[in-house]
């Protein structure tokens, strides 16, 4: 039988190309004026407090916000919202004593890996750069996948087609203009994504009578809400470890800390955006809660979108679509920059090319091929929460070292490779399988019977703590 859904895939594929469309044009007509290398990286370190605000907020959330919090809240518990939305926000606070450092030592940088190439030798820094290239590739992956199977959802369109469009339109405008127009964008990006996160929020909280309450969670989940539900402190420490550790070492936050026009406006920006943040990401992780409350078959990635679409309404349909391409387009726009700014910069450093290489050109050819396979996922529908998972414990393994050698210089070359090699076998050992069941040391290595019940139902868990926490014991054994 025929699945029926919510609107037809003409309407679904029209609006697709037409707020591409309008993005792209806009996007290329105003990069005619601002062109030149200093706009493609760094848009000429001359943006005020608005631009900056919401570009950072547009940036930091994707299509991955009507998906995972909801999804990771119908298991993880409140633990798993709180933790989620602290660590999507927290770079944000973090950035703002780190960012100002960086500005006033490093004052005509652009890419955090810049930094650290003269913090340390050539090949620490190389590591550490494949590591953030790495991250921000199965982020862009997730990202096109994520708008796919939205679309596919809502009206049956084919993947490919979806992934497609976004991937041409977004590379033609982002190519061509640079950091410059993906701020540009993103302020009129965010504006769209702020009003119609209003208008969900309005309908879920008007018209879905007492289920979107506490006390409803409390009567039919007890448990995602209980002191004694493991996952609420485990999950909910997992996600926020993670979550902030990736976003710490997003090359898109770094371009936006060195685009400032001053300490000032860095610093007025990054607490409004850790405020904007965080309401955003509880709401959406909260209707995980409800969504599992209402039904506990609920398929977790759809949590947020059974409750808004159940009565199959076709004017939440459309709202729901130009939502997911704005947070997607933006985003999109963001990584495909900040990577492509990090070959420009730190390519002749990486690679022994001729003295005549042109880095921004050969940045674009390796931008289109990443954008080549990041279409091919999508176009599978291939799950990327395993890999982004994988992508976080590298974060993990690197983040403490890296961050806290800004502040203490007896952290050298060696000390540092060997804390971060370590923490990394530690937390793969502990990583688990795809099916979460069992891990290297747990089940394959040693059987499973041979650890407490704790340790075999915490191996993510238990794997990012180790990845981020034994570095230090290295520093101090050295």
């Amino acid at each position: 039988m025929d699945k029926t859904y919510f609107i037809s895939q003409s309407t679904s594929l029209t609006l697709v190309i037409t707020i591409s469309l309008i993005f792209t044009l806009v996007g290329l007509v105003y990069s005619n004026k601002y062109q030149g290398i200093n706009n493609y990286l760094t848009a000429n370190r001359n943006i005020g407090f608005f631009s900056l605000t919401t570009s950072l907020i547009a940036s930091a959330l994707g299509a991955w916000i009507l998906f995972g919090p909801a999804s990771a809240a119908t298991w993880g518990g409140i633990g798993v919202v709180i933790g989620y939305a602290l660590g999507t926000a927290f770079p944000m606070i973090f950035l703002i004593s780190l960012g100002k450092k960086i500005r006033n030592e490093f004052p005509k940088g652009s890419t955090l890996i810049e930094f650290l190439r003269k913090r340390f030798g050539k090949s620490l820094f190389k590591l550490i750069l494949l590591m953030t290239i790495f991250y921000m590739f199965i982020f862009l992956c997730a990202e096109v996948t994520a708008v796919a199977i939205l679309i596919n959802y809502i009206s049956g369109t084919e993947l490919w087609i979806t992934a497609l469009i976004i991937l041409m339109a977004t590379l033609a405008y982002t190519l061509y203009g640079g950091l410059r127009v993906s701020i540009f964008t993103d302020n009129i990006q965010m504006i769209v994504i702020v009003v119609l996160f209003l208008i969900s929020v309005f309908y879920l909280t008007s018209f879905t009578g007492d289920e979107f309450s506490f006390s409803f969670i409390k009567e039919k989940s007890p448990h995602l809400l209980s002191g004694s539900y493991m996952p609420n402190y485990t999950a909910g420490l997992t996600f926020f470890i993670a979550v902030a550790a990736t976003n710490l070492f997003h090359q898109g936050n770094w371009q936006r800390v060195y685009a400032a026009k001053n300490n000032n406006v860095l610093k007025k920006s990054l607490i409004v955006a850790f405020i904007v943040i965080i309401p955003i990401v509880l709401f959406m992780g909260f209707s995980g809660l409800v969504a599992v409350s209402v039904n506990s078959k609920v398929i977790p990635d759809l949590g947020f979108f059974s409750l808004l679409l159940r009565d199959q309404t076709e004017f939440l349909s459309l709202i729901i679509i130009i939502l997911g391409l704005s947070l997607t387009i933006s985003t999109i726009d963001t990584l495909v920059n900040a990577i492509s700014s990090l070959i420009v910069v730190d390519g002749k450093a990486t690679f022994n090319f001729s003295k005549k290489t042109n880095y921004l050109k050969f940045s674009k050819y390796f931008i289109i091929g990443l954008s080549i396979i990041a279409f091919i996922v999508a176009s599978k529908g291939f799950s990327v929460l395993y890999l982004f998972l994988l992508a976080d414990l590298f974060c993990c393994a690197f983040v403490l070292t890296v961050f806290y050698s800004f502040y203490n210089k007896k952290i050298n070359e060696k000390t540092a490779y060997i804390s971060i090699i370590v923490g990394l076998i530690g937390g793969f050992l502990l990583f688990p399988a795809p099916d979460f069941s069992k891990s290297l040391l747990v089940g394959i290595i040693l059987p499973v019977e041979l650890f407490p019940l704790f340790v075999v139902q915490s191996l993510l868990f238990l794997s990012f703590l180790i990845a981020t926490f034994v570095p230090v014991a290295i520093w101090k054994l050295r």
